[in-house]
């Protein structure tokens, strides 16, 4: 009876075990699923090398132009609309954002829309080319030509006039190129600021600290801050770093150099608590065998304990840089949400994670291309992760760790 009693309780335990498990692949499936399904449409190369911001140009006909009849032998798809009036082609199409857009496919080489004059500031003589996108096409005594009505309209309008008041065209914005080059920076920075700290901190409380009431307590508050809210610490890198940075620097407000700062503090316990694991499970034969041998007790620590524990340490960073990777609350304060296309380490800009925030308190939210960016965000941190642990096998059997 005993017996089948405890094969129940051994197959109970079995099955939460194997259910937890399930459970959180099917989460975790299901969360990457929902990003993958939303964002694959607007992954492309283009959205991670273009500006976010678009060049905007008004424009009118250069004087003495002539209309003429200018057909071609070029073939376009359905979506494409060509006026042999004025030599162009134009295009439905979605942007980087994912919004409707319509874009120029083809001018005619002798079409009088090559020479025009720019309205705006900038080079005075302007070049309609192709893959600008369209936003109007203003006519004396009628309705303007919208980009909101599709290219069809468009084109329609555009061949029964015979002069064009002005054309209004921009370049592709919308891409994240600013936002990836900013995130990189910030793993930069917050490694620099965070790993000798947390590493230093950790090798002092497992190899030198005694265990007594102050040591004891400060394991206690780095295990506290652990649970603080990000938006805490973003607070603080507002009142503290961002006032450093201005006065120490060419800042004038919140800046890379203050974010990476911040969010250096929020990672400090995970460093500090994860190399702290690490090397406690070297085993202490190692120390007693070097300290037998006559080695310090600073050399036996940084080439007998350290290379053992270099794998551990490369989790800590692999952590810290998903933790930079995602955050996005603390540096809403400390960095701002300006999405900038040039980056500066004392200027405002904006991390892969603030600018999923910006896309989404738009009106309406911009899933698509959120989901897009958290799919990028996924890929930076698989790449990371396997690219970490090559390093730290190839490290492991450098120094005869593993082999």
């Amino acid at each position: 009876m005993s017996m089948l009693n405890r094969n129940k309780r051994e197959n109970l335990y079995k099955g939460i075990t194997y259910g937890a498990s399930f459970i959180s692949l099917g989460v975790l499936l299901l969360i990457v699923g929902y990003v993958f399904l939303n964002g694959f449409r607007l992954l492309n190369f283009d959205l991670i090398t273009n500006n976010y911001t678009a060049v905007t140009y008004i424009a009118d006909l250069d004087e003495g132009f002539e209309l003429g009849n200018y057909t071609t032998s070029k073939e376009f798809n359905e979506e494409t609309f060509y006026s042999e009036k004025w030599g162009l082609a134009l295009t439905d199409d979605t942007d980087l954002q994912g919004k409707n857009v319509i874009v120029v496919t083809y001018v005619h080489p002798d079409s009088p829309l090559h020479t025009l004059q720019n309205k705006g500031v900038g080079d005075p003589n302007l070049d309609l080319r192709t893959e600008y996108e369209v936003i109007r096409i203003a006519f004396d005594g009628a309705a303007s030509a919208l980009s909101s009505r599709g290219a069809e309209n468009m084109i329609n309008l555009l061949d029964q006039q015979d002069n064009i008041r002005e054309l209004e065209f921009a370049t592709t914005g919308g891409g994240i190129r600013g936002s990836i080059i900013t995130t990189l920076y910030l793993i930069v920075l917050t490694l620099v600021f965070a790993l000798p700290i947390g590493i230093g901190a950790a090798i002092y409380l497992n190899e030198y600290a005694k265990n007594n009431k102050f040591n004891r307590m400060l394991r206690s508050f780095i295990e506290t801050l652990t649970g603080v809210p990000s938006i805490i610490y973003g607070l603080m890198g507002l009142a503290i770093f961002v006032p450093i940075t201005i006065r120490l620097t060419s800042a004038t407000t919140g800046n890379l150099i203050s974010g990476s700062m911040t969010l250096a503090v929020i990672l400090l316990p995970v460093i500090i608590r994860t190399t702290e694991e690490s090397l406690k499970v070297v085993p202490d034969d190692y120390r007693f065998a070097s300290l037998a041998l006559g080695a310090s007790k600073t050399q036996t620590v940084f080439k007998v304990i350290l290379p053992n524990a270099f794998s551990g340490i490369l989790t800590a960073t692999l952590l810290a840089i998903g933790r930079i990777i995602g955050e996005s609350a603390a540096l809403v304060f400390a960095i701002g949400t300006s999405i900038k296309d040039d980056v500066y380490l004392t200027d405002r800009s904006t991390s892969l994670a603030v600018h999923i925030w910006s896309m989404m308190t738009d009106e309406p939210a911009n899933i698509e291309l959120s989901s897009t960016i958290a799919l990028i965000i996924l890929m930076i941190v698989l790449v990371l992760n396997i690219s970490i642990k090559l390093v730290s096998k190839r490290f492991m059997r450098k120094y005869g760790v593993v082999r």
